[in-house]
C-alpha cells in the first residue's frame, strides 16, 4: 500500500479506472469511498511512537531493519502474538512494538531493563527471524549500515563502507539510522539518525559533516 493515505471523494469516483469517462453508480460510489476509509485507517504517521506510551523511558529497545518495505497491517497478527506469549521461567514480558518507515521493527519492553534475560531476549529475537521467513520477509544483516540515501533506506555492508565513500555515494552527512540504541528514551530523545561523521565511521575516515551555512 502506498504511505500515502487515500482520500476519495465523490467528484474523483465519477470516473472509473477501468473505463475512463463511465459514470460510477451511487452504490459504487459508497463502496469505493468505504474501501478508502478502511486504508486509510492502517496509514501510521512514518515514526510514531504511539505504541510505546505507557513504557518508561528506560524501557529496552530493540531495533531490527527489514530488506524491504511493508505494512505494520501485514506483520501485526504474528508479531502481536508472540509477544503476548512471550514469557520465561514464570515471568510474563510487557513488549510493545512498532513499524518505523515501513522498514525498522521496533520493539520495547520494560522487564527486561531490570531484570536482563539472555534467553528471554533469544527467543524473542527468534522468533521475529521465524515470523520474517513465514511472510517471506528477511532482517537485513545486523553489522550493515543503515543509512538514508536520496530514494530511501539502503543498508551498506560494514566491507563496502570504503568503497562508497570513494565513490562519493556517502560523505559525512549521510543520515545513518542506529540501530544500536539500547533504551526507548533514546528513541524518543531522536538518537535514531545522525550525520556519518558523528559515527564511528566518521572517526574511522576522518569525516567532517559540510559547515552549515547562513540563510
Amino acid at each position: 500500500m502506498s504511505r500515502i493515505t487515500l482520500h476519495l471523494t465523490r467528484e474523483r469516483l465519477l470516473f472509473s479506472s477501468r473505463n475512463p469517462g463511465q459514470v460510477l453508480s451511487e452504490q459504487e460510489m459508497n463502496a469505493g469511498m468505504a474501501a478508502s476509509h478502511r486504508l486509510s485507517s492502517h496509514v501510521e504517521p512514518l515514526m510514531s511512537l504511539s505504541a510505546f506510551t505507557t513504557l518508561p523511558d528506560d524501557a529496552r529497545l530493540w531495533l531490527m531493519a527489514l530488506t524491504q518495505a511493508t505494512e505494520a497491517a501485514v506483520l501485526a497478527p504474528d508479531i502481536d502474538a508472540l509477544l503476548a506469549r512471550w514469557r520465561h521461567k514464570g515471568v510474563q514480558y510487557q513488549g510493545a512494538w512498532t513499524l518505523l518507515e515501513h522498514r525498522i521493527l521496533a520493539i520495547a519492553e520494560p522487564t527486561l531493563a531490570a531484570q536482563p534475560s539472555g534467553c528471554a531476549i533469544d527467543g524473542m529475537l527468534r522468533g521475529v527471524h521465524q515470523i520474517a521467513s513465514r511472510l517471506d520477509l528477511a532482517l537485513e544483516d545486523p553489522q550493515a549500515v543503515i543509512v538514508r540515501l536520496a530514494d530511501g533506506i539502503h543498508a551498506i555492508p560494514r566491507a563496502d563502507m570504503e568503497a562508497r565513500l570513494a565513490e562519493g555515494l556517502l560523505d559525512g552527512s549521510t543520515p545513518v539510522l542506529d540501530l544500536a540504541l539500547l533504551t526507548l528514551g533514546e528513541l524518543r530523545g531522536g538518537k535514531l539518525e545522525r550525520p556519518l561523521a558523528a559515527t564511528w565511521i566518521g572517526r574511522k575516515y576522518k569525516l567532517q559533516a559540510p559547515a552549515k551555512t547562513g540563510a
